[in-house]
């Protein structure tokens, strides 16, 4: 498990740091080049924020926490690149579901 000190990056607010498990691979064996492969929805949450400020002044609690595999919206979040590795800022509310093993 990656922490967010390693990834330097500290989400604020309802904002998750997700790395984004790409596959390269179909279920048959076939190797897809990156042009022809959809944008994954799978990741893992590497950082979590506070969690969203409400109109009382208190603050929700996040339901996913660093290490959860999450499913997400297909064109959610900010992509960004750091120390050579691909992440995606996204909100709370776009993830939509944790995935269980």
């Amino acid at each position: 498990m990656t922490s967010a000190t390693q990834t330097k990056i500290r989400p604020l607010g309802d904002r998750v740091v997700v790395k984004v498990v790409k596959q390269e691979m179909t279920s048959g064996g076939i190797v897809l080049p990156d042009t022809a492969q959809e944008k994954p929805q799978l990741g893992e949450v590497i950082a979590v924020g506070t969690g969203r400020l409400m109109d009382n002044g208190n603050r929700a609690k996040m339901e996913v926490e660093a290490g959860n595999k999450v499913l997400f919206a297909k064109y959610a979040g900010t992509e960004i690149k750091l120390d050579g590795e691909e992440y995606l800022v996204i909100s709370e509310k776009d993830i939509l579901g944790v995935v269980t093993e």
